[in-house]
C-alpha cells in the first residue's frame, strides 16, 4: 500500500486547525455546494443530496481525525488508499466553505495564485485565507504522491 506522511509545523497549523474545525462544523448539515435540481423527481434528489451530504461529512470526519493526538505529539499526517479520496473531497468541501463565508472578499484569482500581503488582512481573514492555502497544499501533495489507481480504484494507465 502506498502512503505518504508528512511533518507539518504544529505551531503554524494548530491554529489553522481551528478555522477549518470551524468551517466544518458548518457543514455539518449542508453541503459545501449545494444544487437545486428542481427538475428531479423529490425522492431521487432528497436521497441524492442525503447521500452527498453523507459523503461529505465522513470525509471531514476522516480528515479532522488526521489531526488527532499523534499528530500533536510528533506533527505527522499520512495518507494512503484507504483516505486519500475522502480528505480530498473533504478538503474540497472546506475550501469552498472557507471561500464562500470568509474569503468572499477576496477574488479567486488571488485565492488561487495566493499572491496577496497576509499582513493587511484582518486576523480572522488571514487565518482563514492561510487554512485555505493549506488545504489546496494537502490537496497537491495527495494528488503528485498518490498515483491515479489510488485516488480512482482504477489502473493507473
Amino acid at each position: 500500500m502506498k502512503r505518504i506522511e508528512v511533518k507539518l509545523s504544529l505551531p503554524v497549523v494548530a491554529p489553522l486547525l481551528d478555522v477549518i474545525r470551524g468551517a466544518a462544523q458548518e457543514l455539518d448539515g449542508a453541503l459545501a455546494a449545494p444544487q437545486q435540481l428542481a427538475g428531479l423527481d423529490v425522492e431521487l434528489r432528497t436521497a441524492w443530496q442525503d447521500e452527498l451530504l453523507h459523503g461529505q461529512q465522513d470525509g471531514c470526519r476522516r480528515f479532522l481525525a488526521l489531526f488527532d493526538s499523534g499528530f500533536f505529539a510528533n506533527g505527522v499526517v499520512g495518507f494512503d488508499e484507504s483516505n486519500a479520496e475522502p480528505v480530498l473531497r473533504a478538503c474540497s468541501a472546506l475550501r469552498l466553505r472557507l471561500r464562500e463565508h470568509r474569503l468572499q472578499d477576496l477574488p479567486d484569482e488571488v485565492l488561487e495564485s495566493g499572491q496577496i500581503d497576509v499582513a493587511q488582512l484582518t486576523d480572522p481573514v488571514r487565518k482563514a485565507f492561510m487554512g485555505y492555502v493549506f488545504l489546496a497544499t494537502l490537496q497537491e501533495l495527495i494528488i503528485q504522491h498518490l498515483d491515479a489507481s489510488i485516488l480512482g480504484g482504477r489502473d493507473a494507465a
